[in-house]
């Protein structure tokens, strides 16, 4: 079967409201074959951007267990946040 690939390789997000942020991402995760991606949530604020991280994170190793999530964020206290939480399959990077 062929799937349509995005052109972009960061996912970026057309909604600042974190829980369409996060149906979005698991919307794609569940459309493409995405077991290695880039989302862009830098211009969420930090609690949002914990909270939208965390969910889709989770998701997206109920689907790939050895996948793995790279976020863009936009300060270093999302990673701290999420320390805690042991998500093995997320990277943050600013």
């Amino acid at each position: 079967m062929l799937q349509l690939l995005p052109q972009s390789d960061t996912l970026t997000l057309e909604s600042t409201n974190p829980c369409e942020a996060v149906a979005f991402i698991n919307s794609y995760i569940e459309k493409y074959h995405c077991e290695n991606m880039s989302v862009d949530i830098s211009f969420l604020n930090v609690l949002d951007a914990c909270y939208v991280s965390t969910m889709c994170s989770t998701n997206h190793f109920i689907k790939y267990p050895n996948g793995k999530i790279n976020w863009k964020i936009s300060s270093e206290l999302v990673r701290d946040l999420n320390k805690s939480l042991g998500l093995g399959n997320s990277e943050y990077y600013i």
